[in-house]
């Protein structure tokens, strides 16, 4: 099943189409809300009602793909991971990491699968990543049973400004959460339509060269484990988001280190899930600001 966000309304898309579906709200004759984040507060309602809904018999309107916004349009919680990549760290000259390498993207970044997004000046790098999508709350849960707290997967791009990433002290936080730094989707993939959902195939592209190639089966901490390492330490709450972390193949490890520039298109998938689509522009009202070539990595 793909839940997407259209509108702010939560809707089923139709399986083989990319722009019918089923609006959850109207096919439940009310029982479940239409706010996409609602969902998740209530998987297993929804679960049980999309279970039996007949997609042919409620016959689904088209809808424009340019009105897909973030299909978790509000989690309390986002999570980044860096260094989750063994690719990855080998080109950041750097240790895979004992445990998760963990850091915060804050909600007020979220962006849907079809943003433009302002560049705050000339380091800003692009991290293709799976977004793991929580829908029921994990406290302190084993491996094992890691994938049953998930409702499904989406594809993000964790977007960083390096300068103030790497700054003095360390401002992971805050340089991977300007104002459109967390584009996701373009739906929520639940796992059981993905063969393996250990092993995908993802990367990106600017304006048509691919920039990153890779698969989730170099992930160093998979999905189950992620889940149960984090909520080791905090409640994993529905609808909160985990980026997993980024492949090798970014920009500042490139020489000479390669930034996404005004008028660039990045274009974002992963098998099985889809494609999203972000267009870079200078801050309204001004040229390209900063410039400034940010120093190496210890993670992310």
């Amino acid at each position: 099943m793909r839940l997407a966000n259209v509108g702010g309304r939560a809707t089923i898309v139709v399986p083989g189409s990319d722009d019918r579906g089923v609006d959850v709200a109207e096919a439940s004759g009310g029982e479940l809300g239409p706010d996409p984040q609602d969902v998740y507060e209530s998987w297993d309602a929804f679960e049980a009602f999309a279970a039996d809904l007949d997609l042919t018999a409620e016959a689904p309107a088209t809808f424009d793909q340019a009105d897909l916004r973030a299909p978790v349009p509000a989690p309390r919680q986002v999570f980044g991971i860096g260094l989750n990549y063994r690719s990855h760290a080998a080109e950041s000259g750097v240790d895979v990491p004992a445990v998760p390498a963990t850091f915060t993207k804050f909600p007020a970044s979220i962006t849907g699968p079809f943003a433009e997004v302002e560049l705050p000046n000339g380091t800003v790098d692009w991290e293709v990543e799976l977004v793991v999508v929580i829908g029921r709350r994990a406290d302190r849960v084993a491996a094992a049973s890691g994938w049953s707290h998930v409702a499904g997967l989406t594809v993000g791009q964790d977007l960083s400004d390096r300068t103030l990433q790497f700054a003095a002290g360390g401002q992971f936080s805050l340089g991977k959460s300007h104002r459109g730094f967390t584009p996701f989707g373009p739906w929520v993939v639940t796992p059981d339509e993905l063969d393996d959902p250990d092993d995908l195939a993802l990367g990106c592209s600017i304006d048509g060269e691919t920039v990153q190639d890779a698969r989730t089966a170099d992930l160093v901490f998979g999905v189950s484990q992620l889940v149960a390492e984090l909520s080791a330490v905090v409640p994993l709450l529905p609808g909160d988001i985990i980026f997993t972390g980024t492949p090798a193949g970014v920009g500042f490890t490139r020489q000479p280190p390669r930034y996404l520039q005004p008028g660039e298109t990045l274009d974002s998938w992963i098998e099985g899930i889809g494609t999203i689509r972000t267009r870079f522009s200078a801050p309204a009202g001004a040229g390209l600001v900063g410039g400034e070539q940010a120093g190496r990595p210890d993670a992310g």
